[in-house]
């Protein structure tokens, strides 16, 4: 697994939100959440498994994160791993306690669509 440079997840960790752009839709951004875990980036679909950016990049892992005037290639990496899952469940609600729309991501029927974003 590559990981980010500490100065890049510094300033992830520190950031309300990202755009991701998946390969089938190369012009258009999703502004997403994202946390950082055990030095690792992590993202999760509000919307579940229906949400448009998670489906395309499931189906195609390589995607362009945005973020602080940077574009980085990425790789989604499907996290199947409960204990994974719960601490970045953790972390979503420590980041983002003062957002109305905190549960969106934690909801049980959204946990499967938690990804891991490894640098390309």
């Amino acid at each position: 697994m590559a990981t980010f440079d500490t100065d890049i997840l510094r300033t992830l960790r520190d950031l309300d939100e990202v755009a991701i752009r998946s390969r089938q839709h190369p012009k258009t951004t999703v502004v997403i959440w994202a946390v950082v875990v055990d030095g690792a980036l992590f993202v999760r679909s509000a919307r579940g498994a229906a949400g448009r950016w998670f489906r395309d990049v499931t189906a195609e892992p390589r995607a362009t994160l945005e973020f602080a005037g940077r574009r980085l290639a990425v790789e989604a990496v499907r996290v199947t791993d409960p204990r994974s899952m719960e601490r970045v469940s953790d972390e979503y609600l420590r980041k983002y306690r003062n957002s109305s729309y905190v549960r969106s991501v934690l909801r049980p029927d959204v946990l499967s669509t938690t990804l891991r974003l490894d640098p390309l």
